[in-house]
C-alpha cells in the first residue's frame, strides 16, 4: 500500500511540473477563460485540480487557421523548392567529378606525388 501512495505522489509531482511549465509556456493567444497569470496562480495554489482544470478548461486547442493544409507533393512550394535545391547540388557535384577527372587526365606523366598504387 505504501508503494502505492509513493507512486501515486511521484505521479503528481511530475503531473504538477508539467502542467505548470506547459501553462507558463503556453501561448498567450491560445489560453481560454483566464488570463495566463492567473491559471498560473491556480495551478500553483490547487497543484493538481488546478493542473486538470488547466487542461480541461484553459488550454485552447490549436485554431483551424492554424491548421497547415495538405498538399500534394507537386503543389508544395516549400517540397518544390529542396527539388531543385537537391537538383542544384547534383549538378554541382557532377561539375566538380569532371574537373577532377579533367585534372587527373592532364597531370604530368611522372608521378611525384609519392603514391604508390602498386
Amino acid at each position: 500500500m505504501v508503494r502505492l501512495w509513493i507512486a501515486l505522489g511521484v505521479a503528481a509531482v511530475v503531473f504538477y511540473i508539467y502542467s505548470v511549465a506547459d501553462c507558463a509556456l503556453f501561448d498567450r493567444s491560445r489560453v481560454r477563460g483566464l488570463p495566463k497569470p492567473v491559471w498560473l496562480l491556480i495551478i500553483i495554489l490547487f497543484p493538481v485540480i488546478g493542473g486538470i482544470l488547466w487542461f480541461l478548461i484553459g488550454r485552447g486547442r490549436r485554431r483551424a487557421d492554424t491548421i497547415r493544409r495538405v498538399t500534394a507533393p507537386d503543389d508544395d512550394p516549400e517540397f518544390l523548392g529542396k527539388l531543385r535545391m537537391d537538383r542544384d547540388q547534383e549538378e554541382r557535384i557532377r561539375q566538380l567529378e569532371k574537373e577532377l577527372a579533367e585534372l587527373d587526365d592532364n597531370g604530368p606523366d611522372n608521378d611525384q606525388t609519392g603514391r604508390r598504387d602498386g
